[in-house]
């Protein structure tokens, strides 16, 4: 416990608090060359970042950031392709996924092609009827309504039969970042950092970055052809409220080119100029400047659960709309959908934990768990709640029609979409496949247990973590060091998410002077806290805060001295700006 920060081995959440450093030197270099207190010049070396980085990372700009697209192999030929089609007033087909990033990448292609003078198809499949990617009949159809180039956005990669189904009657172009297990689709072009033959090092793009990054090259293009001598060029600038809301919602590492697109593009989103955004900002009562946070908790669930419960393409029929009156008239169905897939999931929630938790005692290394019609659309949200709970890999299935049809979430360092590929592959799985964090299966439900099995095997390394995921912590201070100024200096290192966590820092003895529940369900409360000493009161709020250990705490006060970890940020609430605390775990002084 030596090693723990301020000796909290187990809170009441049951973390274990240590401690993040980085190289102090090179915090205090940081910090003297940029003129930065101390404390943000240590918060950067913690990060990776050095001096010579340190620049960049607090002011990240495209100009300094943003990679040739040429540096992506096939970028070059769908550039020219896109451009083609662009030249000769072709049809295009635009097929995209739905989910958050399939449903920007496609508004952004179709919005830069109708820009461009190009009549444009849209199709996303349905998460119930056609599941995930391109299909034979819908890229048909798009082919029988004139279209003659196909371009499909946050999916195809693996799709080599399903594209097969038009060779012949339309091109293809992918842009994509999921990754491939072996060659690309006959087509022609397949513009994706995660290739097996793609050495471009950008393989931590999303896909609505991949379409920017191709519709720079494709203006590029055009602009050398003499396309633009006569015409005005589109605005890319103004696509980057996409790419931002894309980057965040897929939860991509906020550093490098990523950080610059996602910091600009926020700039772009408080413009309000796209009506469908700015309506999705009003239905969930967003007033102030938007952040990464706006992206991930606001504007992300109410487009993907258009995806998940009701008309897939949805989200993107709103991020397309250009009358303000249809906007708010789809944003408000968004929301309410939004509302119909929370009361689905928390249906499902209740029974999912208390299975997990059975699997958890028993010292399984993964948790699988499934139930009679579980939603499909739903199934994820729950897998990464398990996850968050017993710090384990989870998956969870809902069974419908005889097949079980299931999403699961890992923890870092243990790769659960290579799990789920050797599965599909071991003709365990039906269908399989993902990424290190996140995967989507379905199998006959009489295997689920030969697949929890298999799981158990390829990832029992995970049955060697803690019971809950340690807490990263930067650093302590009384309440009265809780200032406006530090909240600020610490918002330099904003946009917060993957790759780029919040600093974490421990309020150190404070004690709890009123506290209350406060939200329309009452699952939030409010908490005045003060040093041991007294003086100023700070403002503490704690989120999802229904039941447990640390909402009773907090609840019951009595004046016993607490410390608090979480972070601290100048709020804008209607135009005033005060400072509070938002507490991720609490211990016993």
């Amino acid at each position: 416990m030596s090693d723990c920060v301020l000796g909290v081995g187990r809170s009441l959440s049951g973390r274990r608090w240590v401690w993040r450093t980085g190289e102090d030197r090179i915090g205090l270099g940081i910090a003297q060359r940029m003129g930065l207190p101390e404390i943000v010049g240590r918060l950067l070396a913690a990060r990776g970042v050095d001096m010579d980085a340190a620049c960049h990372f607090l002011d990240p700009t495209l100009r300094a950031l943003l990679p040739d697209p040429s540096l992506l192999i096939d970028m070059d030929v769908a550039a020219e392709r896109l451009a083609f089609a662009v030249q000769h007033g072709e049809m295009v087909g635009v097929f995209g996924d739905y989910d958050v990033d399939g449903a920007c990448s496609a508004a952004l292609m179709v919005t830069l092609l109708r820009q461009l003078g190009c009549e444009v198809l849209h199709h996303v499949p349905d998460r119930m009827m056609e599941g995930y990617g391109p299909n034979g009949p819908a890229l048909h159809s798009l082919v029988l309504r004139g279209a003659s180039l196909i371009v499909c956005v946050d999916c195809g990669t693996a799709a080599a039969e399903a594209l097969g189904f038009i060779a012949g009657d339309a091109d293809v172009v992918v842009l994509d970042h999921h990754k491939a297990e072996g060659p690309p689709p006959a087509i022609v072009a397949t513009v994706n950092p995660n290739r097996l033959d793609c050495t471009s090092g950008l393989s931590l793009l999303c896909a609505a970055a991949v379409a920017f990054l191709t519709a720079v090259a494709t203006v590029r293009t055009l602009r050398r052809q003499g396309f633009f001598n006569a015409r005005k060029e589109p605005d890319l600038i103004g696509l980057l409220d996409l790419v931002a809301l894309a980057t965040v919602c897929d939860v991509m590492p906020l550093t490098g080119v990523n950080r610059a697109l996602v910091c600009q593009g926020l700039k772009v989103m408080a413009r309000r100029a796209r009506p469908g955004v700015a309506a999705l900002l009003d239905v969930a009562q967003s007033r102030d400047r938007p952040t990464a946070g706006t992206c991930g908790f606001a504007l992300g669930p109410r487009i993907n659960a258009a995806g998940r419960i009701a008309e897939a393409d949805l989200g993107l029929r709103l991020l397309l709309c250009e009358d303000p009156v249809e906007a708010a008239s789809l944003a408000a169905t968004l929301d309410a959908v939004n509302r119909q897939r929370q009361e689905v999931e928390a249906a499902m929630l209740d029974d999912a934990l208390r299975a997990a938790e059975v699997q958890a005692g028993q010292g399984h290394a993964t948790l699988v768990v499934s139930g009679p019609a579980w939603h499909p659309g739903v199934v994820g949200i729950v897998a990464g709640r398990i996850k968050e709970r017993f710090n384990r890999p989870a998956c969870v299935a809902g069974v419908i029609d005889g097949l079980a049809k299931g999403s699961g979430r890992s923890v870092t360092g243990h790769d659960l979409g290579a799990a789920v590929i050797a599965a599909r592959q071991a003709g365990i799985l039906k269908t399989g496949g993902g990424h290190p964090m996140a995967a989507g299966f379905s199998l006959e439900p009489a295997r689920l247990a030969e697949f929890h099995a298999f799981l158990d095997e390829r990832l029992a390394a995970a049955a060697l973590l803690p019971s809950a995921a340690d807490l990263s912590v930067e650093g302590t201070l009384a309440v009265p060091g809780a200032t406006m100024e530090l909240a600020y200096q610490l918002a330099r290192l904003a946009p917060f998410g993957a790759g780029n966590e919040e600093p974490t820092l421990v309020l150190h003895r404070a004690r709890v002077t009123r506290a209350d529940r406060v939200g329309r369900e009452g699952t939030a409360i409010r908490a005045f806290v003060e040093g041991e000493g007294g003086g100023p009161r700070l403002k503490a709020m704690l989120f999802r805060a229904r039941d447990g250990a640390l909402a009773e705490t907090l609840l019951a006060g009595n004046g016993i001295p607490l410390h608090l970890a979480g972070h601290l940020r100048a709020e804008e609430w209607n135009g005033s700006v005060s400072t509070g605390f938002f507490i991720a775990d609490l211990a016993a002084a």
